[in-house]
């Protein structure tokens, strides 16, 4: 294999499993700081061995190895916590030298590292905006430009963020664990933002070659799945399950034979995945009777928003009215210039494109969406629909000037290219 494709697979190997590698060391070294810095430093040795020696058969399990062995040089270093080096000594010798263990042995009795990582990194001594940019680092993977993206602020924001929050669970000795009773309810609601958040990186990444990293949908799925039965009776547990099932649901539609993007009202429903909806809609109405419809949290709104695409046969059939309410309800619940712009589409559909622009036009002057691609990628639509051509090309031209992702860019420019005025007319 060539150097170029060997550093591409560490880097897909580094996608998928750092956070599964960063949360079994996090359960040993009780650190998130620490266990990340090992993690790197197992990556540092796969771009040094993996080019020349080949990827193993098992990279995850590989990373795991190496990441544990510089644990125990650590704290041998540092000459300390002798029974963690006699600890992770003993299981170094149980897997041999060049065994490449199963990487589901390192995890522990409350269901999921994973989990115990999310409930660590949300921990109150941190701020909730440290909290989710910390998750999203540590079992997202995400790059610190791509977490600034999901929370529209800048990237030295969010690094500053970052180090300072794992400095800070560093020094308060936090422990690496699920919280139980009244503790786990008051971290609930940062934990169900940050699957959240991740789930959208997968549905729709922000940078990159790709349209979907299905691989993050899936951890989120399954992290909302592990939610749920921890705390069966909490509402928007089920809300968030059923949301993103019901919207992953869509994922083979949402893609061409290309790779290109496909929007929802261009998709093929043939292709939506019918059990997928059905799960998603036993966990909404799960959601709701466990709140009551007038309780509804902003998780369950939104799936109940994805339910009426999921119900509707084909785009005609979508009752866009109840969706502009659905919207109206959430923008009272968590007020949001994002939300208010999902509104304006949904106003658009319900009552006429020009309505849809009075509320995308109000939002232009919205600091926070500034350097927000779908602004403009809505005013676009807005602005095509009632044949302002013209001022609808360059909305789409800017929207592709902002997106981060390629196939994006290329569907925003061909929106531009159609608004073209044709020759004489």
């Amino acid at each position: 294999m060539a150097a170029t494709d060997t550093h591409g697979a560490i880097d897909a190997v580094w996608r998928g499993e750092s956070a599964r590698v960063i949360a079994g060391l996090a359960r040993i070294v009780r650190d998130v700081g620490l266990a990340e810095e090992l993690a790197q430093d197992a990556l540092v040795a796969a771009l040094e061995q993996w080019p020349r020696d080949g990827v193993p058969r098992n990279p995850g399990a590989w990373l795991m190895t190496i990441a544990k062995r510089r644990a125990v040089d650590l704290i041998r270093r540092e000459q300390r916590l002798e029974r963690k080096i006699e600890e992770l000594g003993h299981e170094l010798r149980t897997e041999g030298e060049g065994a490449e263990p199963d990487l589901a042995a390192v995890e522990g009795d409350i269901e999921d590292d994973l989990l115990r990582l999310v409930f660590t990194a949300c921990h109150p001594v941190l701020s909730t905006e440290a909290r989710v940019a910390l998750t999203l680092r540590l079992l997202g993977g995400l790059k610190t430009e791509e977490i600034a993206r999901a929370f529209l602020v800048s990237e030295a924001t969010v690094a500053q963020r970052i180090v300072r929050a794992k400095r800070t669970l560093a020094e308060a000795r936090v422990p690496f664990e699920v919280p139980a009773g009244g503790e786990l309810a008051e971290r609930l609601s940062s934990v169900l933002e940050v699957i959240y958040l991740i789930f959208n990186e997968g549905y729709t990444a922000t940078a990159g070659d790709d349209w979907m990293r299905p691989a993050m949908c899936d951890e989120a799925l399954r992290l909302g799945g592990v939610l749920a039965g921890l705390m069966p009776g909490e509402p928007e547990v089920h809300g968030l399950l059923g949301l993103m099932e019901i919207q992953a649901s869509r994922s083979a539609a949402r893609v061409g034979p290309s790779g290109e993007p496909v929007l929802l009202l261009d998709q093929d429903r043939r292709m939506w995945d019918r059990p997928a909806i059905e799960r998603g809609l036993a966990a909404l109405e799960r959601a709701e009777a466990l709140a009551g419809r007038a309780g509804r949290g902003p998780y369950t709104l939104q799936a109940a928003i994805a339910a009426c695409h999921a119900r509707a046969a084909t785009p005609e059939e979508t009752e866009w009215p109840v969706i502009a309410s659905l919207y109206a309800d959430l923008a009272a619940l968590v007020p949001s210039p994002v939300v208010e712009l999902n509104r304006a589409v949904a106003l658009g559909m319900a009552y006429g494109p020009a309505e849809g622009l009075r509320l995308a036009d109000e939002l232009s002057a919205e600091p926070s969406l500034k350097g927000y691609h779908l602004l403009p990628s809505v005013r676009g639509d807005l602005l095509a629909k009632l044949g302002r051509l013209a001022e609808a090309r360059a909305e789409f031209e800017r929207a592709a000037s902002l997106t981060r992702n390629e196939r994006e860019r290329t569907l925003l420019l061909e929106r531009a290219a159609s608004c073209a005025t044709p020759p004489g007319s």
